[in-house]
């Protein structure tokens, strides 16, 4: 099974792909690539335990955790996890019996969503005005996991949405978190090497740095200089929203990287949260095959003007699973 959708709440969908895992039908995946939806920010309707919309970041932290947790054991053993996700401001309003979790997202100028989540009761532990810490607080929960935190990437937006605050910067940047199921882990660092700009030389006797063609010792001794260098990880990239889809998609550019340095050409790329299709559009441009979850049906036909796809319903597939 590769290049299908599974409509249905991922946390029975996932279950059903390890299955078949188990069974032989489909292969493991070799990493996963996601953006769940973030806390308090939309409530998409027709579910009544949607992730992100649970009462506390607490219980909206365990789901997660649950749900990663079945993700790595669909995984092969050198198989990675890159996770982005966005943080949320508390604001309790007393005397309202409110409490309001307002996003950071920064996005580009697309319509704010209908709904937003509020909270009946105070957060124990939370002051109005406070940074919650959401990505941390998810990424430190899936280390107590048993998954390796590997890396934090910065992904700094250049077009973020203004925001009307007069107390703080607006914000202008997410992370995408790197974790992997075991110690050693498929990652093709080649793939993804950045060019070397105006490598400086230093001259060991002043110990100071020159441009290159002084003829001076290049920098750090080397006999000569090279054309690329590690991929760092701050990564500057423009959000591109696709018209039609939901407020939170993720721009291609952002994930190929991941891509590229998680799987090789073949690998199967898994995204419990697939949405719009981002993940598989990129990972056939890639040469690479997929696997999304998606809970809405309706966005089958978003998905299928950017990538052909095999379209399964999970009680179909749970039921062709029990004539196995």
């Amino acid at each position: 099974m590769r290049d299908t959708i599974l409509y249905g709440d991922c946390r029975q969908t996932l279950d059903t792909l390890k299955s078949q895992i188990t069974i032989g039908i489909c292969d493991k995946p070799r990493m996963c690539i996601t953006s769940p939806p973030y806390y308090g920010l939309r409530d998409y309707g027709g579910e009544d335990k949607q992730i992100g919309q649970e009462d506390t970041p607490e219980k909206y932290i365990s789901n997660l955790v649950d749900i990663f947790r079945e993700v790595r054991n669909c995984l092969t053993d050198d198989g990675t996890l890159w996770v982005n996700i966005g943080d949320s401001y508390y604001n309790y309003r007393p005397g309202k019996g409110q409490a309001l979790v307002k996003q950071t997202v920064s996005n580009t100028k697309q319509d704010l969503p209908d709904k937003c989540a509020r909270r009946g009761n105070k957060l124990d532990g939370l002051k109005e005005k406070d940074l919650i810490g959401i990505p941390w607080m998810l990424a430190f929960a899936l280390r107590q996991d048993g998954w390796y935190l590997r890396q934090d990437i910065i992904w700094h937006k250049p077009n973020p949405m203004p925001e009307s605050v007069r107390d703080r910067c607006t914000k202008s940047h997410e992370y995408v978190f790197l974790l992997s199921k075991n110690k050693k882990y498929y990652y093709d660092n080649e793939a993804i090497k950045e060019p070397a700009k105006d490598w400086g030389t230093r001259d060991r006797t002043k110990g100071k740095y020159h441009n290159p063609g002084t003829g001076l010792v290049p920098h750090s001794g080397l006999s000569k200089s090279y054309p690329t260098k590690n991929k760092r990880s701050v990564w500057s990239i423009t959000n591109k929203p696709y018209k039609g889809a939901h407020f939170a998609v993720y721009p291609p550019d952002l994930i190929i990287p991941c891509i590229k340095a998680g799987s090789k050409k073949g690998d199967i790329i898994l995204d419990p949260f697939i949405g719009s299709g981002t993940t598989a559009m990129v990972a056939k441009d890639l040469g690479r095959h997929y696997i999304g979850c998606e809970l809405h049906e309706e966005y089958s036909t978003l998905i299928d003007e950017r990538v052909p796809t095999n379209k399964v319903v999970q009680n179909a597939l749970t039921d062709a699973l029990g004539d196995v």
